[in-house]
């Protein structure tokens, strides 16, 4: 199964390792340091342009991409649990 993040982009369900809320988890240092990291060396893909809410981090290929999304955590949650009913 897939989730969609929105702009016509879907991830495997099985390869995701996490969804994120940008507002809370950037406040702490370790997150901001993960999330400039991952922008220096080319593995954040932006889904939209419009205002980032929420970013998933996923697993492809021993590839670790971080996809930030304009789609609260709480709809992408939503969207996750509601595929597996």
């Amino acid at each position: 199964m897939y989730l969609h993040l929105g702009a016509d982009v879907v991830i495997l369900k099985k390869n995701i390792i996490g969804i994120f809320d940008l507002d809370t988890s950037t406040i702490s240092k370790n997150t901001k340091s993960y999330l400039a990291r991952a922008e220096n060396e080319g593995r954040v893909v932006n889904v939209s342009y419009e205002l980032p809410k929420s970013f998933v981090v996923s697993v492809e290929n021993d590839r670790e991409t971080v996809h930030i999304s304009q789609l609260s955590s709480q709809t992408l949650l939503k969207r996750f649990s509601a595929q597996i009913s």
